[in-house]
């Protein structure tokens, strides 16, 4: 489904990624791993379009989207559902629009269905009648679970996340933990999510790819990761200050 080949992306002569290669299939459930500033987001915009390589290919479902712009991107894009960081809603829309934002912005979808479309995905990650909710009367949670349903609000065949546990509790991010591993098993989406959090990468992941000094180090399932024998992938999951990540 994608194919990341030989990708390389600096900003103003300092090197990001380079010579980052990784092939996630149809179905999967992918997390890349990584300390923070290490280009995990750089690498997920560059999977949606966001961002263009310096040289190296894209390829989403045989499409090489690093030649193609305007309405062909758009196309592709509208594969993809993206939680963001910090969940990205609009502080000025209800819950409803924010849902239901692609929906009201790209379709000719009757009110009444985009409604019960939102409700549904409401439903899904747990929310029920906040569709008249601004942003602001929401905890970091509901904000999270809110953003988690409009990434699937347009049926995507993609979904990327983008540290999905970042600024919640530990009990309410193994909560997203479980909800974003039961909607992929039941949707049926492929899926990357970027963290820095390994119990996160446990349970979501299908297989784990370590991202380090540019490149992807080491790829495997969660057990092959809990195992490694890779001083640099140890090192990080078991959060050392003693190791080659710190003596770079």
């Amino acid at each position: 489904m994608i194919e990341l080949k030989h990708i390389y992306k600096s900003f103003e002569g300092h090197k990001v990624i380079e010579d980052l290669n990784l092939t996630v299939n149809t179905g999967e459930s992918m997390v890349i791993i990584g300390r923070s500033g290490c280009g995990k987001s750089v690498t997920l915009k560059h999977i949606i379009g966001l961002m263009r390589p310096d040289s190296g290919s894209v390829i989403i479902d045989g499409t090489d989207i690093t030649g193609i712009a305007g309405k062909d991107l758009n196309k592709v894009r509208m594969d993809f559902g993206m939680l963001f960081q910090g969940a990205a809603l609009f502080d000025s829309l209800s819950v409803l629009e924010n849902v239901g934002f692609q929906l009201f912005e790209y379709t000719d979808m009757p009110l009444r269905n985009i409604k019960r479309r939102v409700a549904e995905c409401l439903q899904r990650v747990g929310l029920k009648d906040i569709e008249n909710a601004k942003p602001a009367e929401l905890s970091g949670g509901m904000k999270k679970r809110v953003g988690l349903a409009r990434a699937i609000c347009m049926f995507p065949r993609i979904i990327l996340f983008d540290e999905p546990t970042t600024g919640v509790d530990p009990i309410m991010g193994d909560i997203i933990n479980e909800l974003i591993r039961h909607l992929h098993d039941t949707l049926k989406t492929t899926s990357i999510t970027v963290t820095h959090d390994m119990k996160s990468a446990y349970k979501i992941a299908d297989r784990i790819a370590m991202l380090y000094d540019k490149r992807i180090v080491e790829i495997g399932t969660p057990d092959e990761i809990r195992n490694s024998r890779n001083d640099i992938v140890r090192q990080f999951i078991s959060g050392s200050a003693e190791g080659p990540i710190t003596k770079e």
